[in-house]
């Protein structure tokens, strides 16, 4: 699976902090399993979502590619998609019944 809602949470955690290392503890999880997951949905999408940012003054870090940004975005829309339909569903549903 390239996305789910815990990939998404992974995302956005690692936009929020800019370190998987940070995004894997606010989520309680092993650095371990939140590089594993990252690996997994870099090699699995046309372009990586996560790209490691070069060390300076500032150190380095981790950024959401925009292919990253875009995924958070399109699966957003698909989760607001899915509930309205849901809801048409259920008041079909009703009308039915």
């Amino acid at each position: 699976m390239l996305l789910g809602e815990g990939r998404i949470a992974l995302l956005r955690e690692i936009d929020k902090h800019g370190s998987i290392s940070k995004a894997a503890k606010a989520m309680d999880m092993s650095y371990k399993k939140a590089w594993r997951l990252v690996d997994e949905m870099n090699r699995n999408a046309k372009k990586p979502l996560v790209q490691q940012k070069i060390g300076g003054k500032g150190g380095g870090g981790t950024v959401l590619s925009q292919e990253g940004v875009n995924a958070i975005r399109i699966y957003t829309e698909l989760q607001e998609k899915e509930r309205a339909f849901l809801r048409e569903q259920e008041i079909w549903l009703q009308n039915e019944l």
